[in-house]
């Protein structure tokens, strides 16, 4: 089979440069002048040129219009409108680079294709034309940075006092969300602590946990037009705590706390009829390839009314509900078992 095919290709190859050798000596033959046929080639060549750009930027417009159906919907956050906002600046800024540069790429193709007739110049310098070409791409950037900044600063760096006080803890694969009580401070936790009955390390003898909501299953609730001050962790590997429609993103690293301040204002419901889906839901997602298991590292997450999320917050369980089994379980343990444990 390797030799056929292989037999295939060189013959391929000897028929080409035959073909070749048959139209060069119809050229001489026919008395044509080499120069004006490869003018003419040229020629063809730029006007393919120039119709190969309008198509292409034809398609552009075509599947940038075509597919925008599957970009993500209105953004359910404050933050998440400020930054569709800007991203949708950087995409005008870059398309009007993009058309001027592809547009005078090609017709400098098609202008200034070969001619006998016709020397290049050399330009040596216009010191002019290469302070504006770079001050404006500078201001441009500049403005877009300094934006971009200011907005990841209220997100990160502002002063949360006023948000309620979520954990989100991630490890190989799934999450945990832990919710500060009534003092909306979060009990300290340590990752020498984490055993069966306490996956988050909490430190039972911290006041401020007593109070801690863990969830049970798969699913998390915030409540719209509350500002949410969540803290992201990871025990294992680095995660990501990306929630696609809420704008938000922010890496759980091992060792240390990340932190992301936002404001949800739309709720799942409102999402449903806005998408007009009733299958619709919010989603919590890692997008860093942290293992075998990355793809299944998902939770559900509703935003509901005030109301509502008070109720379904009341029906969870206090965090402290394991400190006695924990107690239990250390005491009917082997001493070498402890020490292995340690």
């Amino acid at each position: 089979m390797n030799f056929i095919l292989i037999l295939t290709i060189g013959l391929s190859v000897f028929v080409m440069w035959r073909l070749m050798n048959i139209v060069q000596l119809t050229s001489r033959l026919s008395g044509e002048n080499e120069e004006e046929e490869q003018n003419r080639d040229n020629k063809v060549n730029g006007i393919l040129l120039m119709a190969f750009m309008v198509i292409g930027l034809l398609l552009v417009v075509y599947m940038t219009v075509r597919y925008s159906e599957f970009m993500l919907p209105k953004a359910a956050t404050e933050h998440g409108e400020e930054t569709d906002l800007l991203l949708w600046w950087n995409f005008g800024v870059i398309g009007i680079v993009f058309f001027i540069t592809q547009i005078a790429l090609f017709y400098f193709g098609y202008k200034y294709r070969f001619n006998k007739s016709r020397r290049a110049f050399f330009y040596h310098e216009n010191h002019k034309l290469e302070i504006w070409w770079t001050v404006i791409p500078t201001i441009v950037l500049a403005a877009l940075i300094v934006t971009g900044l200011n907005s990841w600063n209220k997100m990160t760096q502002s002063d949360h006092d006023d948000g309620m006080k979520i954990q989100v803890y991630s490890y190989q694969f799934a999450f945990i969300a832990r919710y500060a009580g009534p003092d909306n401070v979060l009990g300290k936790s340590s990752y020498l602590l984490i055993s069966d009955t306490n996956p988050l390390g909490i430190d039972y003898d911290d006041p401020a946990a007593a109070d801690d909501i863990m969830t049970r299953g798969n699913e998390m609730r915030l409540p719209v037009g509350i500002p949410i001050d969540m803290d992201c962790n990871s025990r294992d590997v680095i995660h990501s705590v990306y929630f696609p429609h809420l704008r938000t993103q922010m890496n759980a690293v091992p060792g240390m706390t990340t932190n992301f301040y936002f404001k949800p204002t739309i709720t799942t419901a409102e999402m449903r009829e806005i998408e007009q889906d009733e299958n619709f839901d919010y989603v919590l997602l890692c997008n860093k390839v942290c293992g075998v298991a990355h793809y299944t590292m998902n939770m559900k997450l509703v935003i509901d009314e005030p109301d509502d999320f008070r109720t379904w917050l009341k029906e969870q369980k206090p965090v402290m509900d394991g400190v006695e089994t924990a107690e239990n379980s250390e005491e009917e343990s082997e001493p070498d078992e402890q020490m292995a444990a340690m």
